[in-house]
């Protein structure tokens, strides 16, 4: 089962809940207020506005009674997944380092973008290849994935870009378009997989993107470079 976590301002939990009934898995939402986590396999933490953006993108959901349990979740190994303003909620929660700030030109951008997978030592990308590139959607005012030298230089080095955009679209440094942690159970992404195929069935390559997030976590594949 795949909990599916809603903060008031969330409006991508049902492409998140249809993405997964399509590859037939079963989802549940959970509420903003909840704190149990224990039962699930994974974790997704969906696009939308979070109360409103208000503040910073995700500062305001950060401290939602939920996202205690999602960090203790996190700190025993559960899989973790933020998309779009779920990344935003994980940097604001402190789960991935840097922040997201707004999009150079400050537009907001909906299209597709390409990308390409950089490692596979992540929940999201373990059943991919390194250097494949496929397209997705992205829908994004604060996209712009920032940190300073020394965090990116980490980032580089402990292979925690697990995708980069092949042509960047908002300004993001070293062209990030995702990240995990040290460990790879906690992953942030700001293009939206369970929407490609535009509502027409999900592309293959974003079919073995989102069951990557259900494979056991011992079936990883080997970090590449």
């Amino acid at each position: 089962m795949i909990g599916i976590i809603v903060f008031p301002g969330t409006n991508c939990e049902f492409d998140v809940q249809g993405a997964y009934r399509e590859l037939g898995r079963d989802t549940t939402i959970v509420a903003h207020h909840e704190r149990d986590l224990d039962d699930y396999e994974a974790v997704v933490i969906p696009g939308g506005f979070s109360y409103g953006d208000y503040l910073r993108t995700g500062a305001i959901a950060r401290f939602s009674p939920i996202m205690e349990s999602v960090i203790r979740y996190a700190g025993a190994g559960g899989k973790v997944l933020g998309i779009c303003n779920g990344f935003q909620v994980l940097t604001e929660a402190g789960l991935l380092p840097g922040a997201l700030q707004r999009n150079v030109g400050l537009s907001f951008i909906c299209g597709e973008v390409t990308v390409r997978v950089e490692q596979t030592n992540s929940i999201l990308t373990c059943g991919m290849t390194v250097g494949e590139e496929l397209s997705l959607p992205i829908n994004h005012f604060e996209g712009n994935y920032t940190a300073d030298a020394d965090t990116l230089e980490r980032l580089e080095t402990q292979g925690q870009v697990v995708l980069r955009y092949v042509q960047n679209p908002n300004g993001s440094a070293n062209d990030i378009a995702g990240i995990a942690n040290v460990e790879g159970n906690v992953v942030g992404l700001m293009p939206h997989p369970e929407r490609a195929g535009l509502g027409f069935g999900l592309t293959d390559q974003a079919k073995a993107m989102l069951e990557s997030l259900l494979m056991p976590r011992g079936s990883r594949a080997t970090q590449s470079a």
